[in-house]
């Protein structure tokens, strides 16, 4: 699970080219030739997709083995590039989160924008490393997780509970045998 980038974009209402706002690219698993025609790509693409992005919507464009997330509220676009594998509402919830930590930095400076930043976003940078793993983005996907490893936890206590069970049988089964062998020698001694 790979997220390649994320950009945050300006649709306009009267259809021109949506404007970066924010971009931020990991393309350091292509090639070093290619990466400068993957961080065009990504551009062009994202453009495509936000413009195509009614206000309010969230959609997913399938390309190969990518998938573009794009999440549009009023015309505050995120978009991200990620591999298929990477979970639809994790991908989502982390858009949600470019977002609102947008507004929460710039407000509604966004609304007059006119080019192409070219200003680095540290906050952008910084979530595309930290939500290479899905959960998280995802609180549910992580608590989902937790569930999981402490149900495998729980199936190896049972197990060797069970375990220590099946040993305290055998125990008193032996402790019996002895008890009556015991008793056995016992009347034989008493016969003698």
């Amino acid at each position: 699970m790979k997220i390649t980038a994320l950009l945050v974009l300006k649709v306009n209402p009267e259809g021109s080219d949506p404007v970066i706002l924010a971009n931020a690219c990991d393309v350091s698993h292509f090639g070093y030739f290619q990466r400068s025609s993957v961080r065009e790509f990504i551009v062009f693409v994202g453009r495509t997709v936000a413009k195509r992005t009614p206000p309010g919507q969230r959609q997913s464009v399938q390309h190969e083995e990518y998938k573009v997330h794009a999440y549009n509220r009023n015309g505050l676009c995120a978009l991200g590039f990620m591999d298929d594998h990477y979970p639809v509402r994790s991908s989502f919830s982390l858009l949600d989160k470019v977002i609102e930590e947008y507004q929460k930095n710039f407000g509604e400076s966004w609304r007059t924008a006119q080019a192409d930043s070219s200003q680095p976003w540290p906050y952008l940078n910084e979530a595309l490393t930290k939500f290479q793993d899905p959960a998280e983005a995802d609180k549910l996907l992580k608590i989902q997780r937790e569930l999981d490893e402490t149900k495998i936890i729980l199936h190896k206590t049972i197990d060797s509970v069970l375990a220590r069970g099946e040993k305290l049988d055998s125990l008193v089964e032996k402790s019996s045998d002895l008890s009556a062998a015991s008793q056995l020698e016992k009347l034989t001694l008493e016969s003698l």
